[in-house]
């Protein structure tokens, strides 16, 4: 039951989980991690050049649980029901010789394995307070076919492939801010006015 800033908050609590993982002597501390936007890729964008980007290229509804319920507010009232959502991601990683790039895949793949569930305090280490705090989101490696892999790359424009990992966080709720009413399930909308000598009121 996040609130809409999820999929944001859940693209930088697994950057900053691969930043402030311990990582051994092979691995330069200098290492850079971050959220990556097409722009990124035409001039990699990390500070030190050599590290790990993050970049989300698809969402899509979890067909298996559409309407999960709403919650409800501290007085009763209940709310609209939850929105679903996958995020598909590559986890791209960047250096000048081939033995880092396959080190830091090795590394950060086992990382990710390590903690397959995130937990709300991993989540909201970020960008606090989105999740609830007996909320998880799931990261596991998802399948893309090389075709599609390489299609990506077209789109992005460049012509030199850099080693890419598939991933999948799942399953997030993004909770709604408007209420329903109880019986009809219509939604409750608040409307301001002002009338002359008398002030602001709400219907």
């Amino acid at each position: 039951m996040a609130d809409y800033r999820a999929i944001w908050a859940v693209s930088e609590a697994i950057v900053n989980l691969l930043r402030t993982t311990d990582r051994p002597p092979e691995l330069d501390s200098d290492m850079d991690f971050k959220v990556f936007t097409t722009r990124d890729f035409a001039s990699n964008t990390l500070t030190s050049g050599s590290g790990a980007s993050l970049f989300p290229y698809r969402i899509y509804i979890n067909g298996t649980n559409r309407a999960p319920p709403g919650r409800f507010e501290v007085n009763g009232e209940p709310v609209k029901h939850r929105l679903p959502v996958e995020v598909h991601f590559l986890i791209t990683v960047w250096g000048k010789e081939a033995s880092l790039q396959n080190t830091l895949a090795g590394w950060l793949m086992r990382t990710l394995e390590d903690q397959p569930v995130l937990p709300a305090t991993v989540l909201n280490s970020v960008i606090p307070n989105v999740f609830h705090r007996d909320e998880t989101v799931e990261i596991c490696m998802a399948e893309l076919r090389t075709e599609d892999l390489f299609r990506i790359w077209d789109v992005l424009g460049l012509n030199i492939y850099q080693l890419s990992i598939p991933y999948l966080a799942r399953v997030i709720e993004i909770d709604s801010v408007r209420l329903r009413d109880r019986e009809s399930g219509e939604l409750i909308q608040d409307r301001s006015f002002e009338m002359a000598g008398l002030g602001s009121g709400t219907a």
